[in-house]
């Protein structure tokens, strides 16, 4: 996965908003107003990553099975986040997926009111 691809796949999520609140090299995706990805465009230290939210008991079994999933940079040492590196060993089919769970886990900590008025802006 380059990182267009990476971007068509946030864009992808339903309702999602694009948005450079960082600076306009760091590229975030919201649901709802609420981050569920974001990544930087030029990495300084680091390969092309994005930062994804993550079911704390998913995060341990990513980042024991991939090279690529790492604690979530900028996020503090939580396992809320990861990043998730798109040129490692993490398939491109489970980065999509991984895409579509954060949206899932953002979307499912909003109040009843908002994940109703998520669900019917289909």
């Amino acid at each position: 996965m380059n990182i267009e691809e990476l971007r068509n796949c946030c864009l992808a999520i339903k309702n999602v908003e694009e948005c450079t609140p960082f600076g306009e090299d760091v590229m975030v995706y919201k649901v709802m107003n609420k981050m569920f990805a974001f990544f930087p465009l030029n990495p300084k230290e680091y390969e092309h990553f994005v930062v994804l939210k993550c079911a704390p008991e998913k995060t341990v079994e990513l980042r024991e099975k991939y090279q690529g999933v790492t604690k979530g940079y900028y996020t503090g040492n939580n396992l809320m986040w990861n990043s998730v590196f798109i040129q490692k060993d993490v398939p491109d089919k489970i980065i999509v997926e991984l895409i579509e769970h954060s949206a899932q886990e953002v979307v499912k900590k909003l109040p009843k009111k908002k994940q109703e008025e998520y669900n019917e802006n289909s």
